[in-house]
């Protein structure tokens, strides 16, 4: 087993079953204490739990952590992500951009594609996108989630029924290894089903740190989409299965 994997599994079990001394991590895992402590630090500093005393722990509520410490979790995986999917875009498409830090990295390179319409109830990607010269901005109104900067709600679901557009892109909290995906908050996953009920092509950004993690809220499933862009490919069997769907998966 990779580090990499280790570290994957090692946020798995923290979340589904609590805390964890690092001799418990280091007996399941068969490693020694010093390895795995070096990676409750590096989970630790990704956002991914938190680490003191000797134990490492699910974040309080086990929600979603906020904005800022996720920008920091696999932000190289979201990058290259952002920049594929950038390749779907044409000038002067329509977009419809969901919440999270893997749409916000997306935002940062439509500046490269001109005439583009976009609404979105992100405010990061708004922000980004409000320095675009050639960019058509509409963003949703309503109850803003302070913590996440987004909005949310029976406002956002409203405003994406509004429109018609070329792509919805949109990214969730997490997937579990059969394909379901996952999400922290009901108005959230309200909200991009609006969204990519009136959207003529469903795109999904998933990075590799949100496999086999679950959530509270059901989100669908991964053979919900028309394409899905990950930074590392799932199982085989999912990749079957998206085939046989007639999903077009980029890793």
């Amino acid at each position: 087993m990779s580090a990499s994997e280790r570290r994957q599994q090692i946020v798995v079990l923290i979340n589904q079953s609590g805390r964890q001394s690092l001799e418990q991590l280091a007996e399941r895992f068969n490693v020694s204490v010093q390895t795995i402590r070096t990676d409750i630090r590096v989970l630790a500093d990704r956002g991914l739990l938190m680490r003191r005393h000797g134990v490492a722990a699910p974040f309080p509520g086990r929600e979603n952590v906020d904005f800022d410490q996720r920008q920091i979790v696999n932000r190289s995986g979201k990058r290259v992500i952002a920049e594929q999917c950038l390749e779907l875009i044409s000038d002067y498409q329509s977009l419809f951009l969901g919440t999270g830090t893997t749409v916000e990295h997306l935002a940062d390179l439509l500046n490269l594609r001109k005439g583009i319409r976009v609404m979105t109830n992100n405010i990061h990607a708004a922000t980004r996108l409000c320095h675009h010269p050639d960019c058509e901005l509409i963003i949703a109104g309503g109850l803003v989630r302070k913590r996440d900067q987004d909005v949310v709600g029976g406002d956002a679901l409203q405003f994406f029924s509004r429109f018609r557009v070329d792509i919805g892109i949109v990214s969730v909290g997490g997937m579990s290894r059969h394909g379901q995906l996952y999400d922290f908050n009901t108005d959230e996953v309200m909200a991009r089903e609006a969204l990519l009920l009136n959207a003529r092509q469903k795109v999904l950004l998933l990075d590799s740190a949100k496999f086999d993690t679950e959530a509270c809220c059901s989100a669908g499933h991964l053979t919900d989409y028309d394409i899905v862009v990950m930074d590392q490919p799932p199982g085989a069997s999912l990749r079957s299965e998206l085939s046989a769907a007639g999903v077009r998966l980029i890793c």
